[in-house]
């Protein structure tokens, strides 16, 4: 590999010859190899967008020349729509201000933007600190960055493949709205549902969860931009960071704000920690569906049985025929490693000291990172698993008949103690309900008939 010599404040550094970044950058990569994880496209494309938008509203405001700011916002545009991704090497383990990746993005967007002023990397045509980071800090961009990309990923990625699965699972309880089965409690019987009114649960739990991630919004749209160094905007124009944010808008067809109090945008994170414990809200909610899905999968002969999964791929290498219930599994992973990111995440928003939260990549990292798994999970357990699903209604009706707890339906004729006497009867002889209060004599056939109907059962009140 060839190398150029570069020079920052420190003195000179050799950097890759073909590399956009430059000293600054480099230390860094040197500085800190912990975890070879890297910021996501989400991240780098808010980082482009901010870098456009302060580079337009510099040069109509006449403190960039004209084609310096019209470069500087074409090398951002491209940063922004990926084309540099290669060129941003930094460790999400780096200083906690995230300053390494603000100047990662300003020396490539420098660079890059000297290459379209016709000069050459390292010329130094246009200035990472002085023209691309103009009227900024890394510590309002980090901020800024991380709430901007949170709010495209939810909005693009999250909430679309949250409202597919929901209605998958609305579409199922609409299928399954007439097949009646044993309900349970504390993993036993308990009195009859219907699958449908089971899966309407998960569609719930879905619904409300896309309501949860919504309600964060308004928050997390709230930037930091404009307070740079410790919220006082310092070195920035008044009216400056306005003028970026709707720039911003505009661009990313978002409804983003400049924050009503810098130093709260700046020195804490909470609007992140609430929009994390939302998606760890809806990780836990995929964590009980999936989960319950692979009980009622169970078997297919020596489990519950009640419903069939798609079936994907081998399961066993050494027991032919076994098939398993990969995608729950899979999700179940998910929704653990989300639970883990909020976990690091909260602790890493309690971490704010007088202006400034010095673990802002970790937070940034996580957050973006849940967002993504969870939607992704959503939209393959959807497509492979929830839209594949089959009810075993033969498996169904003969779990439900044999439910000794229907027995709860004759409490308002009886009293629950003589039922609790016929139910343990009927399960000590292997007889039914009914078999059991025909031979005691409590009621007529016709009578029983009526308060012993499954599907009654299930819509509520007194039979």
């Amino acid at each position: 590999m060839s190398f150029r010599i570069e020079k920052d404040s420190m003195g000179e550094v050799r950097v890759p010859a073909t590399a956009l970044y430059g000293a600054s950058t480099r230390r860094a990569v040197e500085n800190f190899p912990i975890s070879d994880r890297r910021f996501g496209r989400w991240f780098i494309w808010a980082l482009g967008l901010i870098k456009g938008g302060a580079a337009q509203v510099a040069g109509s405001q006449g403190f960039l020349l004209e084609d310096v700011a019209e470069a500087i916002a074409a090398a951002a545009e491209e940063v922004r729509e990926g084309r540099m991704d290669d060129h941003f090497v930094l460790d999400i383990f780096q200083t906690g201000s995230g300053t390494s990746t603000n100047t990662n993005a300003n020396e490539v967007i420098a660079n890059r933007a000297t290459q379209l002023l016709g000069g050459q990397i390292g010329d130094g045509l246009v200035h990472p600190n002085d023209q691309v980071n103009f009227g900024q800090s890394s510590n309002d961009v980090i901020p800024t960055a991380t709430h901007v990309a949170a709010v495209a990923a939810l909005v693009n990625d999250l909430l679309p493949a949250l409202n597919d699965l929901a209605q998958a699972f609305d579409d199922l309880a609409d299928r399954f709205s007439e097949v009646v089965k044993s309900g349970r409690t504390h993993l036993m019987d308990a009195t009859p549902v219907t699958l449908g009114q089971e899966f309407s649960a998960y569609a719930q739990q879905m619904h409300k969860g896309v309501g949860r991630i919504q309600a964060v919004l308004p928050d997390l749209s709230e930037l930091a931009l404009g307070g740079t160094a410790v919220g006082t905007g310092i070195n920035a124009p008044p009216g400056f960071a306005a003028q970026v944010i709707e720039v911003m808008s505009d661009k990313a067809g978002l409804p983003f704000t400049e924050a009503a109090n810098h130093f709260e945008a700046q020195a804490a994170k909470d609007a992140v920690v609430m929009a994390s414990g939302a998606l760890k809200t809806v990780a836990v909610s995929l964590f009980k569906i999936t989960n319950d899905l692979r009980w009622l999968a169970s078997g297919p002969r020596a489990g519950l049985g009640e419903i069939r999964l798609p079936a994907l791929q081998p399961g066993s290498s050494i027991m032919p025929g076994k098939v398993n219930p990969v995608m729950p599994e899979m999700v179940m992973q998910v929704a653990a490693q989300v639970i883990g990111n909020d976990a690091a995440l909260t602790w890493g928003g309690a971490n704010g000291n007088f202006q400034l939260n010095v673990m802002m990549p970790l937070i940034a990292h996580n957050l973006l990172e849940s967002i993504g798994l969870l939607a992704n999970a959503a939209a393959v357990l959807r497509e492979r698993c929830i839209a594949g699903i089959e009810a075993d209604t033969d498996r169904i009706r003969s779990l439900v008949e044999d439910n000794l707890v229907v027995v709860t339906a004759l409490n308002p004729r009886i009293g629950y103690d003589q039922g609790a006497r016929i139910a343990k009867q009927a399960y000590a002889t292997g007889q039914t309900i009914r078999q059991v209060v025909l031979e005691l004599g409590l009621m007529e056939a016709d009578e029983l008939d009526q308060v012993l109907d499954l599907k009654k059962m299930t819509e509520g009140g007194i039979l």
